[in-house]
């Protein structure tokens, strides 16, 4: 039976067609070989993919070569010997040296990070072979975060199901699942801020924010630090983006529940009806999208990374082709917001 509200699909709809150049630095990968030919033959974006040339060129069809730029950084001397003294004057307050600089490059994921930061591509996806640690440190040393945010953190797109009218076309937006472990008030409001962007640019929402907590409105005095540094976060939240839709600190069924939010918070701007739902840590965060996930049987798209100065996003090692499409799809709209300015 076909949903009503199909979430991968609406998220390919709305990037479909893109000019944006999307590099994946693991184009030896077979499933990346098969979401890249998806990914061209059905016009999504641009792909530029590393590897060797010849093998690669082997396995696209003649119809998916016209969407795909293959670059092989090992023959591109000229181009890495350009990027190596990039990230030379980059990070030589590090220790860079121009012949280390030379040498990290062989790596295809930094070489991919300086195409992303000299404006040759538009995004990266990757991790599909490579763990995290590998993707993140070139991430955070190359590509920077946004100014005025201070720390980059995820988000997970949780499709709901029909029979709910939880959410928005379909979806919910968690924050952070997966990389902030403990933030501060500054960090949970830049999460809460970037996460509502997240649902706007990704998933085409009106973002409605809930700070979640165990209380809902518990006394200002309150001798309980996680519930003041979420009320905290929540001023400083209003502070930095006033016509944010945001309320906190709420339990869940009062940031979803209609009838449980005039009986616990009737003033609150969400109505019972958020559609961000924002985690004061990483383990509140990843433990309910997990257990959502497999008490309702419905899907989770991330995590996102939120807050970089230019879009990168990482794979599971477990990822599938499907997967990796929508990551494509997503750093493609991640990308049209980067270029906005928004």
């Amino acid at each position: 039976m076909k949903r009503k509200h199909d979430v991968f699909q609406q998220i390919l709809d709305r990037a479909s067609g893109s000019n944006a150049r999307i590099v994946l630095p693991e184009g030896h990968d077979p499933r990346i070989v098969e979401a890249v030919e998806w990914a061209s033959v059905n016009n999504l974006c641009k792909l530029i993919v590393l590897g060797d040339k010849i093998w690669l060129a082997n396995r696209f069809s003649k119809k998916a070569l016209k969407n795909i730029e293959i670059i092989d950084p090992k023959s591109v001397a000229k181009r890495r010997e350009m990027y190596a003294h990039s990230l030379y004057e980059l990070r030589k307050h590090k220790g860079m040296t121009e012949e280390k600089a030379m040498e990290v490059l062989k790596d295809n994921v930094t070489y991919a990070m300086m195409m992303l930061k000299s404006d040759d591509a538009d995004g990266v996806v990757a991790g599909a072979v490579r763990n995290s640690a590998d993707i993140l440190r070139p991430a955070f040393q190359i590509i920077g975060t946004k100014p005025g945010v201070s720390k980059v953190s995820s988000s997970m797109i949780i499709e709901t199901r029909e029979d709910t009218p939880l959410g928005e076309n379909g979806m919910l937006v968690f924050a952070d699942c997966a990389v902030n472990l403990n933030p501060t008030d500054d960090e949970l409001a830049d999460t809460a801020i970037l996460s509502a962007n997240t649902a706007k640019t990704i998933c085409g929402i009106n973002p409605k924010v809930a700070l979640l907590s165990f209380t809902t409105k518990a006394d200002e005095d309150t001798s309980i630090e996680v519930v003041q540094k979420i009320k905290r976060a929540y001023k400083i939240a209003r502070r930095k983006n006033p016509s944010l839709c945001i309320d906190g600190e709420l339990q869940g069924d009062a940031a979803l529940d209609k009838i449980v939010c005039d009986s616990k918070c009737r003033d609150s701007i969400l109505d019972g009806k958020a559609n961000v739902l924002i985690f004061p840590d990483v383990v509140s965060g990843n433990i309910a999208y997990k257990l959502v996930q497999r008490i309702s049987g419905v899907r989770a798209i991330g995590p996102i990374l939120q807050g970089l100065n230019k879009p990168v996003n990482d794979l599971s090692r477990g990822t599938t082709a499907q997967e990796i499409i929508l990551n494509i799809a997503i750093t493609v709209l991640q990308s049209k917001d980067t270029i906005k300015g928004i």
